[in-house]
Parts: structure tokens; sequence; C-alpha cells
């Protein structure tokens, strides 16, 4: 079940990037509720390209609390920034890469993953949960990777 609060930043953001030419998918716990998997989201992740990212950040500006930047972490790097809309927590991800056998991979192109759900008359592009589970596995995180694919038998 998606709360009504995660509702209403989601539409805010539909309704500016739906007409900007930018390049998105909603990803992680929303993403997964979105397509039904029952998870309750904490904040809302929005997975783009590098020049999506900046595009994102001066569409809300007035929301951003930390700016897009390139950040590196051990197993993951990209274009990160942070937005808070009515009191939840947005995070940007540009042009993601995966670190997998101590190589970068190439960022994800979310073209080949994205499909689209509706929701209260808006059409919200997500991953698709085979994509999710296996980027999931790569990263490591293996429960959230059983989890998805749990639900992916059950379908």
């Amino acid at each position: 079940m998606i709360p009504q609060t995660h509702l209403k930043v989601l539409r805010k953001l539909y309704e500016r990037l739906k007409d900007s030419g930018v390049n998105w998918v909603i990803t992680g716990s929303l993403g997964f509720a979105l397509q039904g998997v029952p998870i309750g989201p904490h904040y809302i992740d929005i997975q783009t390209d590098k020049e999506g990212a900046y595009e994102i950040e001066r569409l809300f500006s007035e929301f951003v609390v930390r700016p897009v930047k390139f950040r590196e972490s051990e197993r993951i790097r990209s274009y990160f920034g942070t937005l808070i809309i009515d009191g939840i927590k947005v995070e940007i991800m540009g042009d993601i890469q995966k670190k997998v056998n101590n190589e970068w991979e190439p960022p994800v192109d979310i073209n080949k993953y994205k499909c689209f759900m509706q929701i209260e008359g808006m059409k919200i592009p997500v991953l698709n949960l085979e994509y999710e589970y296996q980027a999931y596995l790569k990263l490591g995180r293996i429960k959230k990777a059983e989890m998805l694919k749990e639900f992916l038998e059950k379908k």
C-alpha cells in the first residue's frame, strides 16, 4: 500500500517531469510497490541519466537539500542529489553504474527495463522487477533480491 503522502509527492514529480523531455523512472521500494510488491516505501528514488539528474535538480530547485554531484561508493557510483518535497526524501540518481567483479559496468540504459504503471490517472515509468532483482543481486543486497524473486515466482 502506497501512503497518500508519497502519492502526493509522486504527483508533483509526475506533473513537472511528464513533458520535460527527461528520461526517468521510479525505482526502489516505491517502484516495487507500484508493481504490486507488498512493501511500504520510505522515500522515493528517481533514476535517470546525467543530464536528467541536473534537469530534475533545476525543475525542483526549491526542494534541493543536496545538490546533484558525482559520488562514488564501493559498489555504486552516480550523479546523486536529494530533494525533500512535503517532508518526503526524493533521491535523484543519474547514470548509475554498479561495480561487478571489480569492474564498473556501463551506465544503466533505463529504456531497456522501463515499463509503465497506471495509478490515479498517472502513467508512471518504473524499472521492471526482473531487472531490479538482478541489480540487487549484483549489489550484494541479497535480502531485497530474494524478496523480489519470491514475488516474481508467485505472479
